[in-house]
């Protein structure tokens, strides 16, 4: 397979992914608005830093409001991560690798990028028109994935595919926990409150993990779900069961088997960071602090996607 086709398919997942996951960002804080007293303020700025568009934010606004966040968030194209720019990057890298992809997926991308371009509002959006229109994004999204599984032989670019989405969403999930790190609780002492637990509770909406952690455990804390979203092998937005299937994927492209050990810095890497996650218990997690443990994590996720472009996508010619 051509590096660039490679490349392009790794990166429509990826795109596709992040897109899903800024919808599921903002549903965060919608998810909280339902439920919060009326004397807490919605914050948004925590979207902002968890997901690291903070600098650019302020470069183009002056106050992190609701409107302003999902604006920058949904539809700015100055924004290279806002839902609207994964939608056409996807698109341009799909229209590039037409003849690799199936026609169902062209179609469908192509289709769903040109209705949420045109659904750009003109005037404010209420409550339940935003939160409808984040409710399609994630079912235009899944549907995708639907046509790719349906639809796509396994071979290396399904694999390259695979390899994408699932290292993009352990990214997310890590970023999800985060945004419960740096959203401000009202007072000090706020840790295990009422208000402490709803934001939990939030979170875990936002990642469709409400009724599957409520089926493995009697009752909400924060050791449990860290330990659900983070350390959990079959739940498929947990950080390792994402981490776990990229590493099965990358290998499968290598050819190469797993038990045998690694053959290029990127599975090394990538087989390195699963070990230590599938060896880690919650308690570790808070011994470091969890958003230093997040931290680390995604700085050491950015390395492996290095990795997989120095080896896969940044050949250099061979010199006679």
């Amino acid at each position: 397979m051509l590096s660039r086709v490679a490349n392009s398919i790794y990166w429509i997942n990826r795109y596709i992914e992040r897109a899903e996951n800024y919808a599921r960002f903002m549903s965060v804080n919608f998810n909280l608005a339902l439920d919060l007293p009326p004397s807490v303020n919605q914050q948004w700025e925590p979207l902002l830093i968890a997901t690291a568009d903070n600098y650019l934010f302020h470069e183009y606004y002056q106050e992190p409001t609701r409107d302003n966040v999902l604006e920058f968030m949904t539809f700015d194209k100055r924004n290279p991560n806002s839902i609207i720019s994964c939608l056409g990057n996807a698109r341009e890298n799909a229209r590039t690798v037409r003849e690799t992809i199936s026609k169902d997926m062209w179609e469908h991308l192509n289709q769903f990028y040109l209705k949420v371009r045109d659904s750009a509002p003109e005037v404010e959006w209420n409550l339940n028109r935003m939160q409808s229109f984040f409710t399609e994004i994630k079912a235009g999204v899944q549907l995708f994935y639907g046509i790719i599984d349906a639809t796509i032989t396994r071979n290396e670019a399904w694999h390259f595919g695979r390899l994408g989405r699932f290292l993009e969403r352990a990214d997310k999930t890590s970023r999800f926990l985060d945004v419960k790190y740096f959203t401000l609780l009202p007072e000090a002492d706020g840790v295990g409150s009422t208000l402490d637990l709803m934001i939990w509770t939030a979170v875990l909406k936002s990642v469709s993990a409400y009724n599957m952690y409520r089926q493995q455990y009697p009752s909400l804390t924060p050791a449990c779900i860290v330990e659900f979203l983070i350390l959990d092998k079959l739940f498929p937005r947990a950080v390792e069961h994402s981490i776990r299937q990229a590493e099965l994927s990358l290998y499968e492209i290598g050819g190469n088997v797993i038990t045998s050990g690694f053959t290029n810095p990127a599975e090394k890497k990538l087989s390195k960071l699963r070990s230590e996650i599938e060896f880690t218990e919650s308690a570790d997690i808070f011994k470091i602090g969890l958003h230093q443990y997040l931290d680390q994590f995604q700085t050491r996720n950015n390395e492996i996607g290095e990795a997989i472009f120095e080896t896969y996508f940044d050949l250099k010619p061979v010199e006679s």
